[in-house]
Formats: structure tokens, sequence, C-alpha cells
């Protein structure tokens, strides 16, 4: 990995160097995992991966924005969005800090 991105390409070298299944094998699995978690999204289901976060869709209502360049008041269409909130242990991660694991709460 040496871009700030990580990419497909980067998951699947991962599950292949982890896993030890072959280079098109890890592909077909990271496709296969990030399938389900699309499919399952568009149906409006949450998806909750442990220790990262949670994925959900939400709706929003219909309400009124306005054009910045002109100032006019435009509707802006009812839709669904995609939101993430992150687990503790990732905002721990991601601060620097010693995760709590739920097993370690008790």
């Amino acid at each position: 990995m040496t871009t700030n991105t990580l990419t497909r390409a980067d998951l699947t070298e991962a599950v292949f160097q982890a896993v030890g299944l072959s280079r098109n094998e890890s592909a077909q699995m990271v496709e296969d995992m990030l399938e389900e978690v699309c499919v399952a999204l568009a149906k409006g289901e949450t998806v909750k991966l442990s220790s990262f976060g949670t994925f959900a869709v939400r709706q929003k209502s219909q309400r009124m924005g306005r054009n910045p360049k002109t100032g006019d008041e435009v509707p802006i269409a009812p839709r669904r969005v995609l939101v993430f909130r992150p687990s503790h242990v990732l905002k721990a991660i991601i601060n620097g800090q010693t995760p709590v694991f739920e097993a370690e709460e008790a």
C-alpha cells in the first residue's frame, strides 16, 4: 500500500497474505463480501462490522435549499443517504489509544 487510499487490490493482497488463498480466490472473496454489504444496504438493512462500525441507510425528507450563486430557493428531493458510525474500538485506534474490546469491559 503505497498510497493513502485503500483499494480493492490492497484488500485482495491482504487477504492473499493472511489467508493463503490464491490471488483469484482472494479477489473473489473481497468482491463477494463487498457485494453482500451493497445488497444489504440497498435493501435498507443495517450492516454492523464488529470492532469496526455500523453502516445504515437513513431517509431524508424533502427540504428547501438555496442556490448559493443566485440566492434562489430550490426544493431538495427526498432521498436515502448512507451513514457510518464508527465503533468505540475504531475511534480509539484512530486516536492512538488502546482499544477496549467488549470482552475486556466486563
